[in-house]
């Protein structure tokens, strides 16, 4: 029997049987002693309950990074002793692989720290010295930041260099510094407004910063939305970066249709349909660019750019792909509110694991390197100091198997480990991305013990058995998963094979049918000249 034919009356009895459960599940109830729910989406996207992928581990403030050691005279890393001792509304964090360190920019302070891989603090940048006129301190004569809001951290594949480029957003310019020192960095390159008729903006406010191996640099500029604002190694500006595209709505689409027969009084009149800017990116180990957008989910929420800036998950071309909550304005009875998506940072773990932070909820949702949701965790709360809980959530960054998540108004950071079912589930999702269903078998089945409903366990088993020419078992599989595709491949797969193992004893039953119908018709022929003949002699 094929799927659709069952789809609907199975999904309407799910739906009643689930329904409870779906609802304590959105209304926040956490799981064992995490302060949030954990779910995912099923086949028809409902969220439905599910284990937790990740744990909270523990909560670092200014006094587990060993800031104290900014305010003691005697301590390479001293400032004064009336230095702030926390962070203060810090916008981005990074994490070096390469030498194991977490910078962040502590926007509110305007200082950029350093810290080792325990977060103990190893050092801080308030100002670089170089070539620059802006924010001179008279004192120390170095240009002092000012609010920066971003930061990337890298080895110049030129110079060999320790570099850290800087959106520096209140002195309206991003920067490439060279580390001297635990305390000292030099400023190699200052990127400034670009003074070409194709940057049209008034303002140049960057926002956030990376560059990629030939040393070009994207900064996301406050209201600039043509895309990434780009320079080139020497600090020239080149253009513009993989811009989002316009949402269509109804709105957009009678707009344009009013266009056709309006006044140009009328039309001069009208809301200019724009892209939106950039929230924040990333960039995988292989090149590619990865952004995500506050606004305009279901268009442009989250992107893979190719190095033309084009994007590789375009919904219109290929397959769906979705990111964040996919059911708009659901509630959350903890704080009495309805929410929607709005995804602000976004992580590419060594991995290929992508975790893509949610402001309003304070949530993770975690894909595979096929934008494939893996589990979403984590939760906001602005009415407590609960642990684990964020307040602002601004970025997000992967270490191994810890997540780490940083909070711009608890001015904390959240650390996420790995459970047993995440354990599970990133080896799992790790061999099927390889192709190596077989080998995937064991963790699915460990999936599936601690969560019967989980649909891509289902699909793993039956690629698995697929391979493995076990059709039926496949069959069964992708049927519980209600994966139409693949149940349409098996059942071809098994009706092919079901016809060569009874190929013979097919060509028998029909040689025996044929010599059936050729002695039917004889004897019938022989039949009717009988009668005839009788008739005859009757006569």
């Amino acid at each position: 029997m094929r799927i659709n034919r069952i789809k609907n009356s199975a999904k309407k009895l799910l739906i009643l049987s689930t329904a409870a459960a779906a609802s304590l599940a959105m209304s926040l109830t956490a799981f064992a002693d995490e302060p949030y729910n954990s779910y995912s989406y099923d086949t028809w996207d409902e969220p439905i309950p599910s284990q937790s992928g990740y744990r909270v581990e523990r909560t670092i403030n200014g006094d587990g990074m060993d800031l104290q050691r900014l305010t003691d005279p005697s301590d390479p890393l001293f400032v004064s002793e009336d230095a702030a001792v926390g962070l203060s509304g810090a916008r981005d964090m990074f994490y070096d692989e390469e030498r194991e360190e977490f910078w962040i920019a502590d926007t509110g302070n305007s200082r950029v720290l350093r810290f080792n891989k325990d977060f103990q603090l190893i050092g801080r940048y308030y100002g670089a010295d170089g070539e620059s006129e802006i924010n001179i301190d008279e004192t120390t004569g170095l240009s002092n930041f000012m609010e920066p809001g971003g930061l990337f951290v890298t080895t110049s594949p030129s110079t060999g260099d320790l570099t850290v480029y800087l959106a520096d957003t209140e002195n309206a310019r991003a920067l490439r510094l060279k580390i001297v020192s635990e305390t000292e960095a030099e400023i190699v390159t200052e990127f400034t407004r670009p003074d070409n008729g194709l940057y049209s903006n008034e303002t140049f406010m960057p926002n956030k910063i990376l560059a990629d191996n030939a040393e070009n640099v994207y900064v996301v500029v406050r209201s600039v939305n043509s895309g990434a604002v780009q320079f080139s190694s020497d600090g020239s500006f080149t253009g513009y970066y993989g811009a989002n595209r316009v949402q269509v709505t109804a709105a957009v689409i009678a707009q344009n249709l009013w266009r056709k027969i309006a006044s140009n009084e009328q039309i001069e009149g009208m809301r200019r349909n724009v892209p939106v800017e950039y929230a924040n990116f990333d960039m995988d180990d292989d090149g590619f660019i990865y952004t995500v957008t506050e606004t305009n989910v279901e268009t442009d929420a989250v992107k893979k750019l190719n190095p033309a800036g084009y994007n590789i998950w375009d919904n219109s071309v290929g397959d769906k792909y979705e990111f964040g909550d996919i059911i708009s304005g659901l509630y959350d009875a903890t704080t009495n509110t309805s929410y929607s998506t709005r995804l602000t940072d976004i992580d590419i773990g060594a991995n290929g694991l992508m975790n893509v932070l949610d402001y309003e909820t304070g949530r993770v949702f975690q894909y595979d390197r096929n934008a494939r949701l893996i589990c979403i965790f984590s939760t906001k709360n602005s009415t407590s100091d609960q642990k684990g809980t964020v307040t602002s959530p601004n970025a997000i960054e992967t270490v191994g198997r810890r997540v780490f998540l940083l909070d711009g108004t608890k001015n904390d950071v959240t650390i996420f480990v790995e459970t047993a079912f995440g354990a599970y589930l990133h080896n799992a999702f790790e061999l099927y991305d390889q192709g190596r269903y077989t080998d995937a078998v064991a963790d699915w089945k460990e999936v599936i013990k601690r969560d019967g409903c989980y649909t891509m366990a289902y699909i793993g088993l039956g690629k698995a058995a697929l391979n493995n020419e076990e059709f039926t078992e496949a069959l069964d599989y992708f049927k519980t998963a209600y994966d139409q595709d693949d149940y349409d491949k098996a059942f071809k797969y098994a009706r092919d094979d079901f016809m060569r193992e009874n190929f013979t004893a097919f060509v028998i039953v029909i040689l025996v049918l044929i010599v059936l119908l050729i002695v039917r018709a004889v004897l019938k022929k022989k039949g009717i000249k009988l009668i005839k003949k009788k008739a005859k002699e009757a006569e």
